[in-house]
């Protein structure tokens, strides 16, 4: 059960669009939690950069409303999905149609296997708010969760840095840092986005070095 307070000053928003939030509740990469941190790095990214919150709010709310697992190979039309679904609760807020396309657009755009430029300052907020949850120590704890519902291993034991192989995210959970998570940082489009994608990015190499360590691959 959400709690409201945490989407305060839009409580009755999210009251109305929670209910289309989350289509199965099967994946905890991707619910309530996953919801409620995107819009605190909204909000802090929006006092510096600016921006409609309203707008991201509503963009927020609903920009994973549609799933598609990460091993699928529709994965990429996962965020045109969700801003398709997403006009049919947005017509019942009565905004504008210009208003509805720009939630719109920043949901399919905030998706990195998408590839969409942003092309508006929500769009990009919403982007570099949901790229933070992917680095950092949340992004961590969500690599290894994804590669748990995956039945991904952990490591390739044979050869952990992939040094004499190809890098394998689908089959090893660590090889992902290098295919995606420790390049993130510097696709951040807004001032805030960027600082704070700063330290999470240091947060994330910390790990990824001492995982190695831990495993022997650099003994």
């Amino acid at each position: 059960m959400a709690n409201l307070a945490n989407f305060s000053p839009f409580e009755a928003l999210a009251e109305r669009l929670l209910p289309f939030a989350i289509p199965n509740g099967l994946d905890g990469a991707h619910d309530i939690a996953q919801i409620t941190r995107v819009w605190t790095n909204v909000r802090a990214i929006s006092k510096v950069d600016g921006g409609d919150l309203e707008l991201l709010i509503a963009a927020t709310l609903l920009h994973d409303c549609v799933s598609i697992e990460k091993d699928s190979p529709d994965r990429t039309k996962a965020s045109s999905l969700a801003a398709k679904a997403a006009r049919i609760p947005l017509r019942g807020l009565n905004w504008d149609n210009a208003k509805i396309d720009q939630a719109c657009h920043a949901i399919e755009a905030h998706s990195f296997s998408a590839n969409i430029a942003p092309t508006t300052l929500e769009a990009r907020i919403l982007q570099d708010a949901d790229r933070l949850d992917a680095i950092g120590l949340i992004g961590v704890a969500r690599c290894f969760y994804v590669a748990g519902r995956m039945a991904s291993a952990l490591y390739d034991p044979n050869d952990p840095r992939a040094e004499n192989r190809a890098l394998d995210d689908r089959s090893f959970a660590i090889d992902h840092f290098e295919t995606k998570l420790l390049t993130l940082a510097d696709s951040f489009q807004t001032s805030e986005g960027q600082r704070l994608a700063k330290a999470r990015h240091e947060e994330l190499l910390a790990f990824h070095n001492a995982f190695l360590t831990q495993v022997g691959a650099y003994l």
